[in-house]
């Protein structure tokens, strides 16, 4: 049986796979974040051009509530589905879109991270030749610095490498202070199974999801698994006007 050590022989014939991109057009800290400009193409643009062109994927679809972010992915070609309900999280706005999409692994893509990895996500994608493993999602190491901002949700794992706990709060705690305890942050991208997925959106939001505002532990609440795969890649997320620009930079550089 192989597992994530073995991610180089990943065979991706053997798991048809899309991508589901959620791109909610409100947005609080920086309003109308998906289509605001970014090298002469959108946000949105640039996370739907950047996830087809790591090549993991046999379907990548944007999933939206409204007719810009629509009309700017079919602009270039793109795939979308327009969500018709209100929903709590991305993961049930890409579940509603599940009808339209016919694969065994469904990977959550984030849409305000428009610079995706193909190692990151061929690696998590690799994770699902263990059949036990439910859900799989990111993980990158930080500093115990970087570990006491909320913003930076913390994760930790069992020795199999499937997630114990996701909190805001700083975890583990490190009571004799030693300089050796690891710190990982959870960087928010998902792939299910596509039955897992189908799954989650039938369960009632759980206490520990409402008290960190976390969706994954739903399903950690539930009982499922969620193996965690480490990435070095460190992803730009845009969530302020500072982010866009830092974003703007980068492309500069590419």
């Amino acid at each position: 049986m192989q597992t994530q050590d073995n991610s180089n022989d990943f065979n991706p014939n053997m798991l048809s796979i899309a991508a589901l991109i959620p791109a909610r057009y409100a947005s609080t800290r920086l309003p109308s974040k998906l289509v605001q400009d970014l090298g002469g193409k959108s946000v949105i643009q640039r996370t739907y051009l950047s996830t087809v062109k790591t090549g993991v994927f046999d379907e990548v679809w944007v999933v939206t509530d409204h007719p810009e972010i629509k009309q700017q992915i079919e602009a270039i070609g793109g795939k979308v589905f327009v969500s018709q309900k209100e929903h709590t999280s991305g993961s049930d706005r890409i579940a509603e879109a599940m009808s339209s999409v016919n694969a065994d692994l469904i990977v959550n893509v984030q849409g305000d991270e428009p610079f995706q990895d193909e190692k990151s996500l061929r690696d998590l994608v690799a994770v699902f030749l263990d059949p036990r493993v439910d859900v799989a999602s990111l993980k990158t190491r930080i500093s115990a610095e970087e570990a006491e901002n909320p913003n930076a949700v913390k994760v930790v794992t069992d020795l199999w490498g499937d997630a114990l706990y996701f909190s805001r709060s700083k975890i583990p705690y490190n009571r004799e202070l030693d300089p050796s305890v690891p710190y990982w942050k959870h960087i928010g991208v998902y792939a299910y199974r596509n039955n897992v997925l189908n799954d989650y959106t039938g369960l009632p939001k759980s206490q520990l999801e409402a008290i960190e505002m976390l969706e994954q532990l739903r399903l950690l609440e539930n009982g499922y698994r969620i193996r965690m795969v480490e990435t070095l890649h460190q992803a730009i997320a845009i969530d302020t006007e500072e982010d866009l620009e830092k974003a703007r930079l980068y492309f500069k550089q590419l």
